[in-house]
């Protein structure tokens, strides 16, 4: 089956369709660029459903990711759909050890994120800001301050927490 057919079929729900093809993913049914190149084209629902297969698949194996998914995600954190967004930042938050120095046009896409309107947005955008900030690499240390402004005029505990547990552990 094809990424389209799967992602066309009326008989399985969104999760279905975004575990089978994170699945195909892990188990490299399916390639990478493959992927990417569907959803570039993709309407906002299946282009999500794509990004956030591909956020699943990089949680469990980062190494899946490659340079065209870093370009990827980070040019779909500017897109318009929310969804889109937090799946992108997802992606970018579980690769951001191997693609630290990588990172600095996703780092500014991230931190317009942080001041979205959407909580989920915001959530996403501190997981990754966080991961970023956590591998210490030169980029990333120049957004401690940042990252404190952030934390500090967010009105979400819950991404506050995200914030501060990150800066924790750069500072120790």
């Amino acid at each position: 089956m094809k990424i389209e057919e799967l992602l066309n079929n009326k008989a399985l729900k969104s999760k279905e369709k975004t575990k089978t093809l994170g699945e195909w993913l892990v188990s490299k049914k399916i390639k990478v660029d493959d992927l990417i190149a569907f959803a570039k084209t993709a309407k906002d629902s299946p282009k999500a459903t794509c990004i956030e297969a591909l956020e699943l698949a990089t949680r469990k194996n980062p190494k899946l990711a490659n340079a065209a998914v870093v370009d990827f995600v980070t040019m779909a954190l500017a897109d318009e759909s929310q969804r889109v967004k937090w799946e992108s930042a997802k992606v970018i938050g579980n690769i951001a050890p191997l693609f630290a120095g990588k990172m600095n046009k996703a780092i500014t896409c991230l931190l317009d994120n942080s001041e979205h309107e959407g909580t989920v947005v915001r959530w996403s955008a501190a997981f990754a800001l966080g991961e970023i900030v956590k591998t210490n690499h030169a980029s990333s240390k120049k957004l401690i301050p940042a990252i404190e402004n952030i934390a500090e005029h967010e009105e979400k505990n819950s991404i506050k927490k995200i914030y501060r547990d990150a800066l924790k552990k750069v500072k120790h």
